[in-house]
């Protein structure tokens, strides 16, 4: 699976790929227009195969179709959506143009990261990570995290099927697709499905 885009100031890609032997992953995403920004998810189904792509595209479905909406009311609105399915793991990047910044929740372990383009490389800022499965246990609290965000910076959301060190050495000036692909080559595991999210914001009017 491969898909790009840009979505005002932001440009986007995904590489993904079904557990080997499998033709169909269960790992999903979404890009969506909020207005005045742009909604981002990365959506990991439970194990692989039919069931866990269909929690996943449904979780999709209502992301696409809310993409407005608070990130802690998102995942609500996927938890009721997949009570009847395996249930998945979710991690949601709110990223606004006007006033430029981040924000984002996790839910499971489909793991994001900011890496920074500028002096002194600084280090990846990793998103918050709740325990629980959405569709079947959430935690407590759903607290939402935000962070500056200037030109240059990329943001990369991965799936638990992507090795834990994907972010590193990836060469952050190259084109989201490429930096996709390569991700995807480079870190897959052969024992579950993968996908990964590349998104750079350009900086600028939308």
């Amino acid at each position: 699976m491969r898909a790009e885009g840009r979505l005002g100031p932001l440009e986007w890609a995904v590489a993904a790929r079904p557990i080997s032997g499998e033709e169909i992953c269960g790992d999903h995403w979404v890009v969506a227009d909020t207005g005045d920004g742009a909604l981002l998810g990365v959506i990991d189904g439970l194990g692989h195969g039919p069931h866990a792509a269909l929690a996943a595209h449904r979780a999709a479905e209502v992301l696409a179709e809310n993409p407005a909406e608070p990130l802690d009311v998102l995942i609500l609105l996927c938890h009721r959506a997949l009570l009847d399915t395996r249930g998945a793991a979710i991690t949601l990047a709110l990223v606004t143009f006007g006033d430029p910044g981040l924000r984002w929740l996790g839910v499971g372990n489909v793991a994001a990261c900011l890496v920074r383009v500028g002096p002194g490389s600084p280090a990846p800022v990793g998103a918050p990570q709740h325990g629980g499965i959405v569709g079947y246990r959430l935690p407590a609290g759903l607290d939402a995290q935000d962070s500056p965000l200037q030109a240059g910076d990329l943001l990369l959301l991965g799936s638990d099927g992507l090795r834990g060190d994907f972010a590193d050495d990836i060469g952050p000036l190259r084109a989201p697709g490429r930096l996709a692909e390569d991700i995807l080559a480079l870190s897959a595991r052969d024992t579950d499905d993968a996908l990964i999210l590349v998104a750079r914001y350009r900086g600028g009017p939308r």
